[in-house]
């Protein structure tokens, strides 16, 4: 079970991310995206999963049950190789549905001051 008190803590990196171009192929290649001008949509994901599985890491959940609910994403501007980004990811929100723990994580992507990409992760801890 997901301690209380941490609903509302934010992690935040140390470290930037710079997105290259080998990274957007990469990715992009995975889906079968041929624009290698912007990184695909979804690649937000690739910085953002390690920085709310940090937040995560010493929170209770029990992990062998955890599976994934949903994924959201706003999206300021698209995301180019070159982009140096700083990340943060926050528990917005822990609650019981019908015996499962349902746990949302907002994660954002920060070039400078700029808020470029917000994702919404959403945990489901099966009972």
């Amino acid at each position: 079970m997901l301690n209380p008190d941490l609903v509302g803590r934010t992690f935040t990196s140390a470290d930037s991310v710079t997105v290259t171009k080998e990274a957007i192929q990469k990715f992009a290649s995975v889906l079968g995206e041929t624009n290698l001008d912007i990184a695909p949509p979804t690649f937000a994901i690739s910085i953002t999963l390690d920085q709310s599985q940090n937040l995560l890491q010493d929170s209770g959940l029990d992990w062998t049950r955890v599976v994934h609910g949903e994924q959201k994403f706003e999206i300021k501007r698209p995301i180019v190789a070159g982009d140096i980004f700083k990340c943060s990811s926050t528990i917005e929100s822990a609650r019981n549905v019908a015996g499962n723990e349902i746990v949302t994580v907002r994660s954002d992507l920060h070039a400078d001051s700029d808020l470029v990409v917000s994702t919404w992760s959403t945990l489901v801890v099966r009972a």
